[in-house]
């Protein structure tokens, strides 16, 4: 299981010091060891709102996120607390408290939206928190919604049209939540009682276009029901009054007003239950390290003047991944290999089957940790590796046998050549002796257990080294004839001739086996990689319809209203989709 983080307080994620964003390292030494899903709530709006209030009422926390109590703003940057999900097991709660926008001592706008740009792109749950009520100033000061797309590309390719990069950025986008504070309205709408989601929803409705102000009324409208179809409201009360709204880090909720107390709680069981684990496109949870790298991108993006690009965010994501997925593979092979395998083995077979085995595995760690693998480029180089492996522990395994039984045919015939050269065998009727010793010897050396697959090899080398001695004993033997010595001299070569083909017919054998080998190897892959493409395709057809869905039920409000022009752009959209879905499930099938 995962192991918990507990972080006693805040800790700044990205600084922002003079107008210029820059990574904390230690915030990513924290991430780094989080191997558990996130799920990433982050918080923006004004300065002097209450945001860091919220965040710690999530935190379960009086005090954490700096609260301040003058006209200040306080927090800098952007903040990470790392914490155990209350509601979910063994997942991790990121909470993000963001610098307040607007600050007129820091006169940067564009500041401002990069701040609220990564708080869009790092979390899976944004809040938006702002004072009063939902009206067209509320609307002019969400204006950073409007700039999304000045600010982040959903694709890298230049030529990616406006209909596709709507769809990609739903995909990437979290889900949106706004919080109103200090609203003291009553929630009704011709007379009846109104929910806050559909306060919200009234407050999202276009004006027919008769001049550019309306045009300008309807422009945030359209951007936030164009990239967060999927939508919350709370409305808060005033959590108390007077002076005790300074000191709100020291007061306990029974001296807070109780309706606020009420909603604050509601607010935090929806955020607990219904914020979704930060995902990218193809089912991809974020962990730490994968939110690490994130931050990263992003960042690099902004600091070397380009714009974040989400599509190459996942990319490089993939990249950093997929090479660790490599490295964590061919890291469980070399220890499977040196538990299982013991030097030199009886046959190739036997070795093959453990490397085959422990290849196996290899390849499904690589496939559990690697995604996105643009033209298998990082499998290749896993089956590289892993035939190179194949090749080196074949190579070892030779010559540990090799090793082995020369120095076995040393022991075994030491004694034997000590009496050649005290000519014990050079005397009449001394070639039978000779040969009958060296039969001895032969059945004791192959009596020898885990000799390897150069046994008979070694062997015929040894014995061919031999044959001139042999000739020599035969020679001087005087009790056998000339034709005797001549069908003993026929008799050798044979069996000189039947080793060396007995030799060629085993290393055909050996070229088989490996050749066999090297189909499995890819025809186990290619299945690997067939149930990892349908898992990711499926993946994908699952977002795409829930993009789908969204548009539609959009569409559908768009024509109640009675915005034609509109609901024929995301008619466009809609088609799109559907084409897209199509062409990908004929691919699947």
């Amino acid at each position: 299981m995962a192991s918990e983080t507990h972080m006693p307080a805040p800790v700044c994620l990205i600084e922002n010091t003079n107008g210029k964003l820059a990574v904390n390292p230690e915030a990513l030494k924290i991430l780094s060891a989080i191997t558990q899903p996130l799920v990433v709530v982050a918080i923006v709006g004004l300065y002097r709102t209450g945001k860091s209030y919220l965040m710690n009422k999530l935190a379960g926390k009086t005090k954490g996120f700096s609260l301040g109590s003058t006209v200040q703003s306080h927090t800098k940057g952007i903040w990470m607390w790392c914490m155990p999900h209350p509601e979910k097991a063994d997942h991790t709660l990121v909470l993000l408290d963001t610098e307040g926008l607007g600050d007129v001592e820091k006169g940067d706008n564009q500041n401002d939206s990069w701040i609220f740009a990564l708080a869009i792109l790092l979390s899976s749950t944004f809040v938006y928190n702002s004072m009063g009520t939902i009206n067209q100033q509320a609307m002019d000061q969400l204006h950073y919604v409007t700039e999304m797309t000045d600010r982040i590309r959903a694709k890298s390719s230049p030529g990616a049209n406006e209909i596709e990069d709507s769809a990609d950025f739903i995909r990437f986008f979290p889900d949106f939540v706004w919080t109103l504070r200090d609203f003291s309205l009553d929630l009704e709408a011709n007379g009846q009682r109104i929910t806050a989601d559909e306060y919200l929803e009234n407050s999202l409705k276009l004006r027919k276009v008769d001049d550019q102000k309306d045009k300008d009324f309807n422009f945030p409208r359209l951007c936030i029901r164009k990239f967060f179809p999927q939508k919350k409201c709370f409305t808060f009360d005033r959590p108390t009054h007077g002076k005790n709204l300074g000191q709100l880090e020291t007061l306990h909720d029974d001296e807070l007003d109780s309706d606020f107390v009420q909603k604050a709680t509601v607010f935090c069981s929806y955020i607990f239950n219904s914020s979704k684990v930060k995902t990218l496109p193809g089912g991809i949870k974020v962990n730490g390290p994968r939110l690490e790298n994130l931050v990263l991108t992003y960042i690099n993006a902004i600091s070397s003047g380009g714009l974040p690009c989400m599509e190459n965010a996942v990319l490089a994501l993939a990249q950093i991944e997929n090479s660790a997925a490599v490295k964590k593979a061919i890291a469980l092979y070399d220890e499977q290999m040196a538990q299982k395998v013991q030097l030199p083995t009886e046959t190739v077979q036997e070795l093959l089957a453990l490397h085959r085995a422990s290849e196996k595995e290899a390849i499904k760690v690589f496939m559990k940790n690697s995604f996105k693998d643009v033209d298998h480029l990082f499998q290749m180089e896993l089956v590289a590796q892993l035939e190179k492996k194949e090749e080196d522990i074949c190579t070892q395994n030779m010559k540990a046998s090799s090793d082995r039984c020369s120095a076995l045919l040393k022991d075994i015939f030491n004694p034997l050549e000590e009496d050649i050269k005290q000519g014990i065998y050079s005397k009449p009727g001394g070639y039978h002796l000779f040969i009958r010793k060296r039969q001895e010897l032969e059945k004791q050396y192959r009596q020898e257990p885990r000799k390897g697959i150069q046994s008979e090899e070694i062997l015929r080398t040894y014995l061919e080294s031999k044959e001139a001695v042999t000739e020599t004993i035969l020679q001087i033997d005087q009790t056998l004839t000339e034709k005797e010595k001549e069908i003993e001299e026929q008799r050798m070569k044979a069996e000189s001739a039947e080793a060396a083909k007995k030799m060629l017919e085993e290393m055909q054998i050996k070229n088989q086996q490996m050749m066999e080998q090297k189909e499995k190897r890819y025809e186990e892959i290619l299945q690997q990689v067939t149930e990892k493409a349908d898992k990711e395709k499926a993946q994908l057809m699952a977002e795409r319809d829930r993009v789908l869905n969204l548009k539609l039920q959009e569409q559908a409000r768009f024509l109640n209203e009675g915005f034609k022009q509109e609901s024929e752009k995301l008619h466009k959209e809609i088609q799109y989709l559907q084409n897209d879905m199509r062409r990908k499930r004929c691919i699947i099938s």
